[in-house]
Parts: C-alpha cells; structure tokens; sequence
C-alpha cells in the first residue's frame, strides 16, 4: 500500500510564509514525488510547482518568485516554500507521487490534501 501525507497548511497572514512538506511510503520499486498541485473553491485542480528528477523544477506563473519546491530524494519527500503568500493562494494543495510497481508498471497517487488559508 502506497501512503502520500502532506502537511505544514494552515492559516497564514499575506506576505508571512508557509512551508508544506509531502512525504510518500509503500513497499513498491520506487516513489517519485514529483510536485504540488491546488484547488481552490469553484475551480479545477491546478499545477503549483514540480521538481524533475534531475532537479530542474517547474512553477505556475501565479507562483514564480514567490514558492521554491525541494525534495529529499532519501525520505521519498517534497517541500514546498511559500513566500510573500497572497489570499488567491487559498486551497487545498495536494501532493502528486508517481509509483512504479515491478516490471514497470507505474501509477500516480494524491495526498488527501492540507488547507492553505491566506488571510489579507
């Protein structure tokens, strides 16, 4: 069974800071945490940031300048720096893990999701 936790949301005032981590476990081949995504009320889920494995990363031009993504390739876990937040970052991010099973196979797995509430 694969397991993909986020946490570090909560309620932060705009222009403080925030930092979400994500880890994932499971007895498979290999785990590769590949970045954040967001749903706010009323819309789709959308890319925040992602981070290659060759550690070229990826951010949403919403974020750029602002969120700086990290992993910890030996604890199978991503970060996710959040600077100078705005109230249009409220959602509930999400963790994206892709797993990869014996002879290939490979799956994506979600974390349940943690709150980010920005307040002005």
């Amino acid at each position: 069974q694969v397991q993909v936790v986020e946490s570090g949301g909560g309620l932060v005032q705009a222009g403080g800071s925030l930092r979400l981590s994500c880890a994932a476990s499971g007895s498979v081949f290999r785990i590769n945490v590949k970045g954040w995504y967001r749903q706010a009320p009323g819309k789709q889920r959308e890319l925040v940031a992602l981070i290659n494995n060759d550690g070229s990363t990826n951010y949403a031009d919403s974020v750029k300048g602002r969120v700086t993504i990290s992993r910890d390739n030996a604890k199978n876990s991503v970060y996710l720096q959040m600077n100078r937040p705005k109230p249009e970052d409220t959602a509930v991010y999400y963790c994206n893990a892709e797993v990869t099973y014996g002879l290939g196979v490979k799956s994506n797995y979600w974390g349940q999701g943690t709150q980010v509430t920005v307040s002005s």
